[in-house]
């Protein structure tokens, strides 16, 4: 069993930032994919960005492209989501997950979730 536990959420005004942080327990992270999704009021759940578990492959929704920065510190069992110039559209709950895999892709299903933590941006 993995727990995720996120953090780093706020309220900022467009084209701030925010970083925020999911620190894993319970498994290392050494052989997991790690993701971030986003849920909006209204909205389903939707990909933000993966990083696989080398570090070498990451991937992104078009719409956070350039804006965004996932990164792993697997030493501190840690994943990070960089978020700069932030839009009123990028408000939502956000989730880690964690999914293991013997390959090195971020092509997965995810296994385990955290709780999420709020980001407002407001305009």
């Amino acid at each position: 069993q993995v727990q995720l536990v996120e953090s780093g959420g706020g309220s900022v005004q467009a084209g701030g930032s925010l970083t925020l942080s999911c620190a894993a327990s319970g498994r290392t992270l050494l052989t997991y994919t790690m993701g971030w999704f986003r849920q909006a009021p209204g909205k389903d759940r939707e990909f933000v960005a993966a990083i696989s578990w080398s570090g070498r492959y990451t991937d992104y929704t078009d719409s956070v492209k350039g804006r965004f920065t996932i990164s792993r510190d697997d030493a501190k069992n840690m994943v990070y989501l960089q978020m700069f110039s932030l839009k009123p559209e990028d408000t939502a709950l956000y989730y880690c997950a964690a999914a293991w895999s013997v390959a090195d892709t971020v092509l997965v299903q995810y296994d385990y979730w955290g709780q999420g933590t709020q980001v407002a941006v407001s305009s």
